[in-house]
């Protein structure tokens, strides 16, 4: 018995994802290698990678560097980091490769992406545009424990607070899920900004 292709479910999947979806997601919606194959041919899709395809109709996203590596580590990943800090738009440091957090246990390995392995709070991860993405404080805490330019960290918070993105009491309960280090930085560096 051969299932029926949903063009409407793909086409959602893949809005959601400024038009990109796996392989998996295809053959969920009943796409099968073969029809993805005569799709890409046709040129109603488009392959991108191994098992990453993007509907041609959709138009390129500025960030689809983002949803390419966010699919190829899988649906538990979420945008971190200095990609994160990036996609706020809270420093002038540009990132030189994505940067991703995985699950505890996860074994991926991909050309590209910085993996960070980690448990994340369900009020550490909100999103962007169908991005799984760290929260502010999150990236901001992430990006101190990396070990990042202490005036990276300190930019990052002046234009966080600046623009109402964060408050500074959110980023000192956040500071306080990390090692003392990291909390004496980020709670210096919120007095400082207050102060400014």
């Amino acid at each position: 018995m051969s299932v029926i292709p949903d063009e409407l479910w793909l086409y959602e999947i893949a809005e959601a994802q400024a038009g990109y979806f796996t392989t998996k997601q295809a053959r969920a919606a009943g796409y099968s290698r073969q029809l993805l194959s005569h799709h890409t041919q046709a040129g109603n899709i488009k392959r991108v990678r191994h098992g990453i395809y993007r509907l041609t109709r959709f138009p390129h996203s500025p960030r689809e560097e983002l949803y390419i590596a966010w699919l190829r580590c899988g649906p538990n990943a979420v945008i971190s980091h200095d990609s994160a800090l990036d996609l706020y738009d809270l420093s002038d440091a540009m990132p030189t490769e994505v940067h991703i957090t995985v699950p505890r246990g996860s074994s991926l390995r991909r050309p590209g992406i910085r993996l960070h392995t980690g448990g994340l709070l369900p009020d550490e991860v909100t999103h962007w545009q169908g991005l799984p993405v760290t929260t502010v404080e999150r990236t901001i805490a992430d990006i101190a424990a990396r070990g990042v330019q202490e005036w990276i960290v300190r930019q990052a918070i002046q234009e966080a607070m600046a623009r109402g993105r964060m408050l500074p009491d959110s980023l000192l309960v956040q500071a306080q899920r990390h090692p003392r280090p990291v909390r004496d930085l980020l709670t210096k560096l919120v007095k400082q900004a207050q102060r400014a």
